[in-house]
Formats: C-alpha cells, structure tokens, sequence
C-alpha cells in the first residue's frame, strides 16, 4: 500500500509538471500562428513540409506528417508533408557511408526546395544531424521552424523561426510538442481545406 501511495504522489507531480508547462503555452500563441503562416504560404503554393527529429522527436515528425497527409479532423485533398527518417534503407545507408550526423541533411538536399518549409524538432537545440540539416535547408532556399526547449541551443539562431517550449524537461517538451503541433495541424486544415 504505502508503495503505491507513493506512486499515486508521483503521478501526481508529473501531471503538475505538465499542466505548469502546458499552462505557460499561451506565451508561444503569436510564434506558432507564424508557424502556421509559413507553411500555409509553402503548402498553398504547391511546396511541402519536410520534418526531422530523434527519437520521441521522430515519433512527432511522423504523427504530424501522417496528420497532414491523411486527415486530421476533416474530409479533404492531402497535404505534402514528408518526416525524414521513415526511409530505414536511405536513414541507414547515409548513417554509415556518411556518419549519422548527415541523415537529415542527405534527405533535405535531395528533396528540398525553394518554397519549402523545414520543420526540425529537437528538444535540446543541439542535436547535430538536425543542426546539419538546418544548414542543408538554408542551402536549399527552404524556410526553417524550430521546436525546442526553452534556451533554444545552437538551433535558436539557425531558424527562421524557433517555437522555444519554457521548459528544461524532455518529457515535458515533447508533451508540448505534440499539442503544437496538433494546434498547426488543426488551423492549416481549416485554412486549406476551408472552413
């Protein structure tokens, strides 16, 4: 019993965490209806989105290009959007011919173009192959969003824009992530879609 009043306290924490975090978002309001501005501008041109992140930060690349290329909440045409990493065989091949560091940069080079909107998901700001991959977009005239943490790292210069979620905890961030980027997803449907 006193073992799982303990874990109960714990539960509770972390939703306190959260909903601390979550209640700091309304800061983030004017930079991500910029975010969106930026890739309905993109998507409304015929551009895509392409998405990178590691680990829990691939998972949202892939949920949010899924939610674009299906559908989120309404009947409509699909929307370009690409997460970097679902190609194992390409992912694989230019991690070891070229070093991990390059996977990202390898995929933007190949696919990006002017138009186009980067969207590079890292919790720290300092992940290398998303910091590489910023360069690659710059190089292809693609405009770049940053999601991050709260001090931003090496990333918050790099972007065009950098949605800085107030928080030092990855889980946390990540949390945040996703309700952002189901925020896009929602507000780009309704504008491209109609409605």
């Amino acid at each position: 019993m006193a073992s799982s009043t303990h874990q109960l306290d714990r539960i509770m924490v972390i939703w306190k965490e959260h909903m601390e975090v979550s209640n700091a978002l309304p800061i983030l309001a004017p930079a991500v209806s910029s975010a969106v501005d930026l890739i309905h501008s993109s998507l409304a041109a015929g551009g895509q989105l392409l998405i990178a992140g590691n680990g829990g930060s691939a998972a949202d690349a892939q949920h949010i290009a899924a939610e674009l290329t299906g559908r989120f909440l309404r009947e409509r045409q699909p929307f370009r959007a690409l997460a970097l990493h679902v190609n194992t065989s390409s992912l694989t091949a230019i991690g070891n011919d070229y070093g991990y560091e390059h996977v990202f940069a390898r995929e933007l080079s190949a696919h990006a173009r002017p138009g186009d909107v980067f969207l590079a998901i890292t919790t720290s700001g300092n992940s290398q192959n998303i910091l590489r991959a910023i360069e690659a977009a710059r190089k292809s005239k693609a405009r770049v969003i940053g999601l991050t943490g709260e001090s931003g790292g090496q990333m918050r210069s790099a972007c065009d824009l950098c949605i800085c979620v107030p928080s030092k905890s990855t889980p946390r961030i990540q949390e945040m992530h996703i309700t952002i980027g189901h925020a896009i997803c929602e507000l780009l449907e309704e504008r491209l879609a109609g409605g």
